[in-house]
């Protein structure tokens, strides 16, 4: 992985120890993610959170099931030493382990888990061909029955969003330095030719078509800095009831492994 990115995850965990913006500083896109991911998970299971980052969405999967065992690994030394400080004051004992991981070398036998879960982790890789083989992975450590969950951020809706927003001169939205956005197109197209089944799930669509497009023509922006804008949460709201539409830049692929 290319060194500044790893640099800027570690300055992230430093600077934002426990909190859920050493991740991202999204609160209500997050909410979302762990209620996605929640959903594919079952008490009993064991689960690897495959880039954990400061545990935060593990922690929140152990507060929705009773899993087997919850496993979490990232690349990020101080984000694993975050992750297991909380993990202490949590008191959560063994029921949940942090190391230090790499999604494309996974350090666990074939067929180890249940379920495996990404979030905003693959993007994170250079190219498109080290994404694969951090998918590869994932499925090759996943259980036979079981399910991959890809919770990644994806290129289309970002195009689509764009598009919205030059209608009313709005300046584009960028990827960030360290992310590479996957593409919905070429992915299904590996999925299918691997022979995979898979369903994808569009959970922030009208969350980021309120947030990252309407909040600008009816909010001032320059009032809310970040992601402090309290339109936010009412489009959070309406997200769990409704989307659809193809604007959520953040979807999650459910793989379901033969």
């Amino acid at each position: 992985m290319a060194d500044f990115i790893h640099e800027f995850w570690e300055d992230q965990a430093g600077r934002h120890g426990a909190s859920p913006e050493a991740s991202w500083g999204d609160n209500w896109a997050i909410a979302l993610e762990i209620e996605t991911v929640a959903k594919h998970l079952d008490d009993g299971d064991t689960v690897l959170d495959a880039g954990c980052a400061n545990g935060h969405s593990a922690f929140a999967q152990l507060e929705r099931h009773k899993l087997g065992k919850l496993v979490g690994i990232d690349f990020s030394a101080q984000m694993v030493a975050a992750a297991r400080r909380a993990r202490a004051e949590r008191r959560l004992g063994d029921s949940v382990e942090f190391l230090e991981g790499d999604v494309r070398r996974l350090a666990f036998p074939d067929a180890s888990f249940d379920k495996v879960y990404t979030t905003r982790v693959l993007i994170n890789l250079p190219t498109w061909e080290q994404q694969v083989t951090g998918i590869k992975e994932c499925l090759r450590v996943a259980r036979g029955g079981g399910k991959v969950i890809l919770s990644e951020a994806f290129w289309e809706p970002l195009v689509l969003l764009n598009a919205m927003r030059a209608l009313k001169q709005l300046p584009p939205l960028v990827e960030h330095d360290f992310n590479r956005y996957l593409k919905k197109q070429r992915l299904e197209a590996w999925l299918r030719a691997q022979g995979l089944a898979f369903s994808v799930e569009e959970f922030s669509s009208i969350y980021y078509l309120g947030s990252r497009f309407l909040r600008e023509l009816v909010t001032d922006p320059a009032a809310y800095p970040g992601y402090s804008n309290p339109i936010n949460r009412i489009f959070h709201d309406i997200e769990r009831e409704y989307s659809g539409g193809g604007f959520g830049i953040q979807q999650a692929y459910v793989i379901h492994k033969p």
